[in-house]
């Protein structure tokens, strides 16, 4: 079922990011005080602050849109998978797990609204820098502002659009945790001025400001990783291609993605279908 049309988009954006801030600040709370690290059935990493994180942001969904499925990482990793139909959820309540577990302060809170296997808004927010990202496509406009966890309201709202291709040559962002040679093999297309290695969803919000050109991911994802940053880059004017030239999609049955190229002005290298 979708959103009820008496929540409109401009109104779903603010509950989003206020569900995202508040999930930050628990996630933030447990960064400092100290947590264990354990294993999922994936062998990949979890922590309290992963659980705190997805079940705030749960608890905001189920007010703001108790009819609509949230696919949410870490209740998808114990089991509970919805079924899902032309509008769901996706949530990542802490991507950048790494990050968070080694203290690089790059992990951030990841929601987005899933349209006929697209995203059609998204919200970022990183804890530790204080920073909102958010995107609406349909509107074609995204904005960051200033948020610290002890902030009572968000700062000013900063417009976000990609910028023109540098001449001089592209920054290139790539994960920090997930670069692979076959990301080092397919930048030598390009001229690559600069080159940034960050964590979690953060690449995709670096070239919607215009402060990268180019972000591959020649590696395995899900698409609660990807769904917000990617909302926030389209509605900057960027794009996300999958192999083969195609749209990245979203509600495959898995929720796996394929590998992917996120631009934003440039007109990327197209990968092998």
């Amino acid at each position: 079922m979708p959103v009820p049309p008496a929540v409109p988009d401009d109104a779903l954006i603010d509950a989003l990011l206020t569900a995202a801030v508040a999930a930050g600040r628990a996630a933030l709370d447990i960064y400092a005080a100290g947590f264990t690290v354990t294993q999922k059935a994936d062998r990949s990493p979890v922590t309290a602050a992963d659980h705190a994180s997805e079940k705030i942001i749960l608890e905001h969904l189920a007010r703001l849109a108790p009819a609509v499925p949230v696919v949410a990482e870490e209740s998808v990793a114990a089991g509970s998978i919805p079924q899902v139909g032309e509008e769901f959820f996706l949530v990542d309540p802490l991507d950048g797990t790494k990050e968070f577990i080694h203290r690089r302060g790059e992990f951030t809170v990841n929601i987005a609204l899933i349209r006929h296997g697209t995203p059609a808004l998204g919200v970022v927010y990183a804890p530790v820098g204080g920073v909102l990202y958010a995107g609406n496509v349909g509107s074609g406009r995204a904005f960051r502002c200033s948020c610290p966890a002890d902030a009572a309201t968000p700062g000013p709202r900063e417009a976000l659009r990609v910028r023109p291709v540098p001449v001089a040559g592209i920054t290139a962002v790539v994960s920090r945790s997930h670069s692979t040679p076959e990301t080092d093999a397919y930048l030598r297309h390009y001229t690559v001025s600069n080159r940034v290695s960050v964590g979690s969803s953060l690449k995709f919000c670096l070239v919607a400001a215009g402060e990268a050109d180019l972000y591959p991911r020649l590696g395995p994802t899900m698409e609660w990783d990807t769904a917000a940053g990617h909302a926030v880059l389209a509605a900057a004017g960027g794009k996300v291609l999958a192999p083969g030239g195609k749209p990245l999609a979203y509600g495959k049955p898995d929720f796996r993605n394929t590998f992917f190229i996120a631009s934003g002005a440039l007109t990327p290298v197209p990968l092998a279908a």
